[in-house]
């Protein structure tokens, strides 16, 4: 089981290090321009460079969902990655503890 708790280490230790990277990569500015350049009314586009930026925006928007996590799916564990546990209190209403 020791093996199976490393490598789940040196598995987030490696996830954290590609996190760190793509968000150093500035991927939301990019996001931002593009969105910027394609709502500004005074520029025209053809519909191959609409494409191309609509790839380019949804390629950023997958790299930033690696380090941004979606709030709908996000993944909770216990300390070092283990289980996460949770304690069950019972609170009594006759006003005894």
């Amino acid at each position: 089981m020791s093996n199976n708790s490393a490598a789940q280490r040196n598995r987030k230790l490696r996830q954290d290090a590609l996190r760190e990277q793509l968000a150093q990569q500035c991927h939301e500015q990019h996001v931002i321009e593009i969105i910027n350049e394609l709502s500004d009314s005074d520029l025209e586009f053809d519909s191959l460079m609409i494409r191309r930026k609509e790839v380019a925006l949804n390629a950023h928007l997958k790299l930033m969902a690696k380090y941004i996590p979606d709030l709908k799916s996000q993944e909770l564990t216990g300390p070092d990655g283990g289980d996460l546990v949770i304690a069950v209190q019972r609170k009594r209403f006759d006003g005894e503890d």
